[in-house]
């Protein structure tokens, strides 16, 4: 740790690869969050990522917040074939037709689930009964691409009317959003990860 409080020593190997995946690994990976705005974002990009790298979805994750009016479920939902087709048509974000479609599907079904339970956030975190999972990986070799809870998620959210929420991209997403925590042992950002929320 430096005399900021800034963690310093290797980080999750994974998150080496470029500026941006530095920044997301350090300040949002892992961490906490409750912001219905956020996990809506995530959600969308997680589903983006399928079959691409994660890196890439972080460098087209302006383009996205432009495109999408800054994650707004709301306006999202009422997407219709004319805004679809300028999504189809911008460079800015991943030009595939399913996920272009599955991000309206998505809100629709997001917005339903946090009228039900008055947010999705509300929802999402009775998965874990309100508390992280915090995982003790001590190489990469060691992180699932899936498990029993992500398989469960998975299955209620397609039951809820969501796409491109398999098993694989739901753990990645419980990642992202800090319900899960799988910073290795030896990672620095591990315990800022539990202290830190938004």
């Amino acid at each position: 740790m430096s005399r900021s409080g800034t963690p310093t020593g290797p980080r999750c190997p994974w998150a080496e690869g470029s500026d941006a995946m530095r920044r997301y690994h350090d300040e949002e990976w892992g961490v906490p969050s409750h912001d219905d705005r956020h996990l809506f974002e995530m959600l969308i990009l997680e589903g983006a990522q399928a079959g691409l790298s994660w890196s890439t979805i972080l460098n087209k994750r302006d383009g996205y917040r432009l495109a999408f009016d800054g994650f707004d479920p709301v306006r999202v939902e009422r997407y219709g074939d004319r805004k679809l087709d300028e999504l189809l048509a911008n460079p800015g974000i991943v030009r595939n037709r399913l996920k272009v479609r599955g991000t309206v599907t998505n809100a629709r079904a997001f917005l339903a689930v946090a009228d039900e339970y008055g947010s999705f956030d509300g929802y999402l975190w009775t998965w874990v009964d309100g508390k992280p999972i915090v995982n003790a990986p001590e190489t990469m070799a060691e992180l699932p691409a899936r498990t029993d809870l992500s398989d469960r998620l998975g299955k209620d959210l397609k039951r809820r009317g969501f796409t491109f929420v398999g098993s694989t991209i739901v753990y990645s997403y419980l990642q992202a959003v800090g319900l899960v925590n799988d910073h290795l042992v030896d990672c620095p950002w591990r315990s800022t990860a539990r202290r830190a929320g938004r």
